[in-house]
């Protein structure tokens, strides 16, 4: 356990992001999730409109800190990827 005023407080800091994190990180994971299943039905619009919205979501949690920048690209990626080779 700390010992430091300065380590205790670093404590709460942290507990108090990771759950503030958290709700982001769940709904970006379902909105991934809504892509991929949206890009299985075969509907290209719906499929479309679904991965622009993950991706959106992706860029903000990047953004914010959240997830690592090229963990946010990595699945962005994949994701597009998936969406050209239904339209495609």
């Amino acid at each position: 356990m700390a010992n430091h005023k300065s380590a205790l407080k670093r404590i709460r800091q942290n507990e108090k992001r990771r759950i503030h994190n958290r709700t982001y990180r769940n709904r970006a994971r379902t909105l991934v999730r809504k892509a991929r299943t949206a890009i299985a039905s075969g509907d290209a619009s719906e499929a479309r409109e679904a991965t622009l919205k993950a991706v959106s979501d992706l860029d903000k949690l990047a953004r914010r800190g959240v997830v690592h920048k090229r963990n946010a690209a990595r699945r962005k990626s994949r994701l597009m990827k998936q969406l050209a080779a239904l339209e495609g």
